[in-house]
Order: C-alpha cells, then structure tokens, then sequence
C-alpha cells in the first residue's frame, strides 16, 4: 500500500524527528515523574539549600533545599498540561467562530472579526498579564487566560480557509440540493480545515509554555509550592544565586527552550508535509 505523501514528507524531514522525539521525552519524564525522581519537589530542608549537582542530587538543590530535578520533572507536568488545555479552549473558540464568520459571512463575520481585531490589538503578553491580575492567579486561570487570548488567530485562520472552501463547486452543489448548513459544515468544511488547525495548534503549545513561565516569573501564573518552570526561574534570579548556584535558573530555562524547540520543530514539520503546494521530489535512481 502506498503511503501518502504527505506522510512521506514528514518522515524524511529531520525536524519532524527531532520534534517527536523531544516531546515524546518530555511526556515521558512528565508520566514517570514519581519513577524517576526520589524527592518531594515541594520538601523544604533548608540544611541542603544550594548544593551543587551530585549524585544524590543530579540537578542540585535551590535556595529552600529542594531537588532542582525533581522540580524540574514535576513542573514539565504543568507546562504540558497549560499548553495542551490551553490550546484545547483556544481551538474550541477559535475554530467554532472562524467557521461561523467564514461560511454566514455578513454580520457575523463582521462582529466576530471586529472582536479577534480587538483582541489581536493588545500585545499578548500585556493582555494576559491584565486578565491574570485581574483574577486569583491558579492553573485554572492560567489555562482559561492563555485559551482566551489565542482564540482570535485560530479564528482568523479558520475563517479564511472557510471562505475559500465555502466557494469550491461541490459545495455550492450540495448547497443547492438543500443540505441542512450543519451537515455541510461538519462533513465538507471542517475537514478541509483541519490540516491548517493542527499546525496552529501545534505551534500555538509552544506559545502557551512560554506564556505560562511568563505569568509564573511574574508571580501571575501556578502558585507555590506547586513547582513550575517560570517559578523555578524566578526563584534563581538573585544576582548573587546566579553566581553561585546558576543550576537553579539554567535548568528550568534549558527545559523551557527544548521544549519550545521541540513543538516549533514538529509544527514547522507539519506545515511543510501538509502544505499542498509541497511535491516530492524523485528518488535519485
């Protein structure tokens, strides 16, 4: 059986197997946390506060004597589940809108594009800073926060690939036969976004780890004790810790860009293996 070419392409690009593998390593170290770790990521022992990497502490400890490693461990938990959450609400809204706006088009897709206008208008850093301030910082308004925010991109994408699609032939025909717009819009419109939306979507996870360490950094973001890579980083950021112990802010800061790396590599892969206009190139024989 032939495989598609689409697939084809993403096995034989080099990102697309380093981004996999990065991710399957974070989620793998995020389910085994409690295997591979033998700390508390939350005990305090003030006895061993800022020791050096050993072998009894691989990743040495931070300024409250806990285990950098198992912080470390137990925090990709957080950054996975905000990025994962995060993009999932952001997909519901954006998706759901964008396929509104584009197929009624007129005054619905003039109100929802005044507001993904409104909201794009704002740097999303300041927003998220605003609407984090603005409630009691938890996980759950973190997810809620970075979810919102990233609605009106995806919208916007969906939108104009739904106004493309909503012009192709068959559609207009099964239009014309008198199809409900329900039936038209799940079974026509929506798979022919969906390539689009799991780049995004991919991408969008990076985006989302890095805005969750942002909050945390802030003190807008997971509340302590529950360990966090933006947390972790804002607890090394003492000048003198940074001289002397820079092991409890590299770490987490590590863990952040390959991360990061990695989503970006797998997304780039996507977008390259999916994009239509990508032929393969002849095997040299």
């Amino acid at each position: 059986m032939t495989e598609r070419p689409a697939l084809v392409r993403l096995r034989r690009d080099p990102r697309a197997t380093i981004g996999v593998v990065v991710v399957v390593m974070l989620v793998a170290a995020a389910l085994a946390a409690p295997l591979i770790t033998r700390y508390d990521p939350t005990a305090i022992d003030l006895a061993s506060r800022l020791r050096p990497p050993s072998g009894t502490h691989w990743l040495g400890t931070d300024v409250q004597g806990r285990d950098v490693w198992a912080r470390l461990v137990y925090g990709a938990r957080v950054s996975l589940a905000v990025g994962l959450f995060s993009q999932g609400i952001a997909l519901l809204l954006g998706v759901s809108l964008g396929l509104v706006a584009g197929y009624y088009g007129r005054w619905v897709d003039e109100v929802v594009m005044r507001l993904a206008d409104v909201t794009l208008a704002f740097p999303t850093l300041l927003l998220l800073i605003a609407m984090a301030a603005a409630l009691e910082p938890s996980l759950t308004i973190v997810f809620i926060t970075i979810g919102v925010v990233g609605w009106a991109g995806m919208a916007r994408l969906v939108r104009g690939q739904v106004l493309v699609v909503r012009q192709l032939e068959y559609v207009q025909g099964i239009r014309a036969l008198g199809a409900r717009d329900r039936r038209i819009i799940a079974g026509h419109v929506l798979p022919n976004v969906v390539a689009p939306v799991v780049i995004a979507g991919t991408l969008g996870v990076a985006g989302a780890i890095m805005a969750e360490a942002a909050l945390s950094f802030l003190g807008l973001g997971v509340q302590p004790p529950t360990p966090s890579w933006g947390t972790m980083i804002a607890d090394g950021r003492d000048l003198s810790q940074l001289r002397n112990a820079p092991w409890t802010s590299v770490a987490p800061g590590l863990a952040i860009g390959l991360a990061v790396l990695g989503f970006n590599l797998l997304g780039d892969a996507l977008r390259d293996a999916l994009d239509p206009r990508h032929t393969i190139k002849a095997e040299p024989t």
